[in-house]
């Protein structure tokens, strides 16, 4: 889901997945229309030379990244033991903030594994707004996550700059829209760009190679 009416725009010239659908019929994806190269690399979080990062930019509010999901947790079981995986909350409002420091709570408390789908689940086939702090902490505490601990690391130092550092992250790549792939702080792809959930993974893993690769 785009911070601007972009996937429209592209829908209207019909334009956008014209060029995708041209670019994987010649083969490689192309710059500038199935990814983006950032001018100014962003931050990694895994050591340079050691190993390759995949960030998945998504906010569990967004329908396209709940539909998303199966496609995103099978593709990275076959990522290879040198490509890092990790998740980044991404907040483009105030309100949607409060479920960027709950992915980060539930990460402190060693239950994100077992609360991504529900988060998920409850927004977007239960109807569960999930907007407030009040309505995320009573949700989390009804799924047995002990109420007391979750409210302490909700409130905590931790979950603010961790929060505060996934905000400078999707500003780092420049991510107006979600869900996205990064790769090693210098290409983003994303559904729009590829023209599907499938083609997105298909160009991160042009992008992987390309970063294993230096190139």
């Amino acid at each position: 889901m785009k911070r601007r009416d972009f996937s429209l725009q592209l829908a209207a010239s019909g334009l956008g997945l014209a060029m995708a659908g041209t670019a994987r019929a010649q083969g490689a994806p192309v710059e500038g229309t199935n990814y983006v190269k950032l001018n100014t690399p962003a931050s990694v979080a895994v050591p340079a030379g050691k190993k390759v990062e995949v960030v998945e930019f998504f906010g569990y509010w967004c329908p396209h990244c709940f539909a998303f999901e199966s496609t995103l947790e099978a593709w990275v079981k076959r990522l290879p033991p040198d490509v890092a995986f990790r998740r980044v909350p991404v907040a483009f409002s105030v309100p949607q903030q409060s479920l960027q420091k709950a992915f980060y709570a539930l990460e402190d408390l060693g239950q994100l594994e077992a609360m991504h789908r529900k988060i998920f689940s409850a927004i977007h086939q239960q109807n569960r707004k999930l907007a407030t702090d009040a309505e995320i902490i009573e949700f989390v505490g009804s799924q047995g996550v002990d109420v007391a601990k979750f409210r302490d690391a909700y409130g905590s130092f931790s979950a603010t700059t961790r929060s505060t550092r996934a905000r400078q992250l999707s500003q780092e790549y420049k991510i107006d829209g979600v869900p996205a792939l990064g790769v090693q702080g210098r290409f983003f792809t994303s559904g729009s760009l590829t023209g599907g959930n499938d083609g997105m993974v298909r160009v991160a893993d042009f992008l992987i190679n390309r970063a294993r690769s230096g190139t």
